[in-house]
């Protein structure tokens, strides 16, 4: 096995495709989103582990991969930083515990012509299987530390019929889409334009529920590429009154980001934004609906509304650590505490 940078988006993305098994294509770990990333002033770099019989006469056979997002740590010094994989790595297990072992070691720096400052003091990474947590077989410790990512996510499988699909949901479900039908709720693809209006639901739906919001920048950014996030509104008496994002990324769509006018719920309009895309989904041929987050202590009513589609719950090992430079991770961890305190 070898390191290498990766610059070949076909390549990449079709491991990506291949390498998630019934939970779908992780798109946080697709090239589109790592673009996306990039746009708005973030260092990405693509590493991947490459079998040793790939070569010249061969086509490069991809084992592991990550991508990793260069996140500061100025609160320990201007210098120190560590690497962000969302969703990553994903891969084969030996390979996976390849690329732990090496990502801390200085290549990186070392191919970028960086001196030894430039290390990560640690890589933070969201694995799609347990990881292991034997020293010996990664050469650096390992933490488990606080989820970034929904650690549990409701998914649908597209394979089913509709008339499957909807008799998997509760009775109350099928009830208020039924009930944003007859009151003539229509779903409609949203354009650039509509920023003002996605934004103004979700400002409402922030104050209401005590969602924390991402700055506006991030969701015009998301909707910059139209081909990889789509924006919904649920239009009623000529009004926008819910509205949400999807990414459709390889076999699966995912539900990132939803809101709604409480002044209208009694039409029920985000029940049968939901089914729309559901449907448009499956009519496209993909496999997954991921409804990308489930916390009933957290999100209660979020959670119960989403349950009420049916599916089956998938659930990821979490977030981790791995410390290359344990003195400066000890720093970072007494400041971070001590930042809360005050």
């Amino acid at each position: 096995m070898k390191l290498i940078y990766c610059s070949d988006k076909k390549l990449w993305n079709d491991f990506i495709r291949t390498a998630s098994g019934n939970r779908g294509a992780e798109f946080l770990q697709s090239w589109e989103w790592g673009e996306l990333e990039r746009s708005e002033g973030k260092e990405i770099v693509r590493v991947g582990v490459l079998a040793e019989e790939s070569g010249k006469k061969t086509a490069p056979k991809l084992l592991a991969v990550a991508t990793l997002i260069k996140k500061s740590l100025r609160i320990i010094g201007r210098r120190r930083f560590y690497w962000y994989s969302p969703r990553g790595p994903l891969g084969d297990a030996a390979a996976i515990r390849f690329l732990m072992k090496n990502i801390g070691t200085g290549w990186i720096e070392a191919a970028k012509n960086q001196d030894g400052n430039g290390r990560p003091v640690f890589w933070r990474l969201e694995p799609a299987k347990e990881p292991t947590k034997e020293p010996e077989k990664i050469g650096w410790s390992l933490k488990k530390t606080r989820d970034l990512q929904p650690k549990k996510t409701l998914l649908l499988d597209l394979k089913a019929s509709e008339e499957e699909l909807l008799a998997a949901m509760r009775q109350k479900t099928r009830y208020n889409i039924r009930l944003a039908e007859k009151k003539g709720v229509e779903i409609i693809v949203g354009r650039a334009e509509d920023f003002s209006e996605f934004w103004r639901l979700m400002k409402k739906t922030g104050a209401r529920d005590g969602f924390r919001l991402h700055q506006p920048e991030h969701y015009r950014n998301l909707l910059n590429d139209t081909a990889l996030v789509k924006l919904f509104l649920a239009r009623y008496r000529g009004k926008n009154i819910a509205a949400g994002l999807f990414c459709f990324w390889g076999d699966k769509v995912t539900y990132l980001h939803g809101a709604s006018d409480n002044e209208f719920r009694e039409v029920m309009a985000p029940y049968l934004l939901q089914w729309s895309v559901i449907k448009l989904a499956r009519k496209e041929a993909y496999l997954y609906y991921d409804f990308y987050g489930l916390d009933a202590e957290k999100w209660p009513g979020v959670t119960r509304f989403k349950l009420g589609f049916g599916g089956r719950t998938a659930e990821y090992p979490g977030t981790f650590d791995l410390i290359y430079q344990p003195g400066w991770y000890l720093l970072y961890g007494c400041l971070r505490k001590l930042r809360r305190l005050f």
